[in-house]
């Protein structure tokens, strides 16, 4: 509860000080919506010469879509943002500030920046996704749903344990922004499910740079073509990288020499 009550606070604060800015709404829902109509437009040229992508029909690919720009307002709006502070915190030796908090110092660094238009990605990418669901026949039952809400959360779970362990490493090597920053490029390739790629770059997607599989896995769900063995591998590529992100934590900070020191 106290957790939920900092993160509720925090939250708060963020939507105050952007409420400030309301034209950052418009310009951002008008950058959402050009993403996903070039995404449709993709779409719609594919699949004006196949009827299929390697098993994938048109509307589970806007399912794809959908899950795909969820993840990614979820990543720039929450994640990336105190990410990015954190890293610039640990070059300029100012990280004391949040180490002297009466506070798990990973959960305060992870929840205290947000940008909160950014959330109309997740909006946008709802609606692409219902869309798509709604196209689906049969069309899903609360089994693809349950399955989804469940592949959909471990996907955030992966999403930030794998951007935070970038982020880490700045205890080591200082200035690592470029490697948060490639993150946004290398996510693109999660636009298109993980199975078309060849088998190489499946792997990569899968288990070097998770980002494929973490799309994939939700759209599986909801359009009734996960099985449990893949949905128990996400659930166990999460706990992993939960646990090695905590441990690099523990480690960075003994690494770490701030303004105090």
């Amino acid at each position: 509860m106290r957790i939920l009550r900092l993160a509720a606070l925090h939250l708060r604060v963020v939507a105050m000080y952007e409420m400030q800015y309301r034209v950052n709404f418009f310009l951002q829902l008008f950058q959402s919506l050009l993403a996903t109509a070039t995404g449709l437009a993709v779409l719609a040229l594919v699949y004006g010469q196949v009827d299929e992508l390697n098993g994938w029909t048109r509307p589970e690919l806007l399912v794809v879509l959908g899950v795909f720009t969820v993840l990614g307002g979820f990543v720039q709006a929450l994640v990336k943002p105190a990410l990015v502070q954190f890293m610039d915190e640990v070059a300029d030796g100012k990280l004391d500030y949040v180490l002297t908090k009466p506070v798990d110092a990973q959960l305060l660094v992870s929840i205290r920046a947000v940008r909160f238009w950014q959330g109309v990605d997740v909006v946008v990418g709802t609606v692409v996704m219902a869309v798509g669901a709604a196209r689906l026949h049969p069309g899903p039952g609360w089994l693809e749903v349950s399955g989804f809400l469940a592949g959909l959360g471990l996907a955030a779970v992966i999403l930030y344990c794998f951007l935070l362990l970038l982020a880490t490493s700045a205890f080591w090597f200082v200035r690592v922004d470029s490697f948060v920053e490639s993150f946004d490029g290398i996510y693109q390739a999660g636009r298109w499910p993980v199975g078309i790629y060849p088998g190489w770059l499946r792997i990569g997607l899968t288990v070097v740079v998770p980002v494929g599989f973490a799309v994939t896995v939700p759209a599986q769900a909801l359009t009734g073509q996960l099985g449990w063995r893949t949905l128990a591998g996400a659930a166990l590529l999460a706990l992993v990288l939960a646990v090695v992100t905590r441990v690099c934590w523990r480690l960075g900070l003994r690494q770490y020499s701030g303004a105090s020191a």
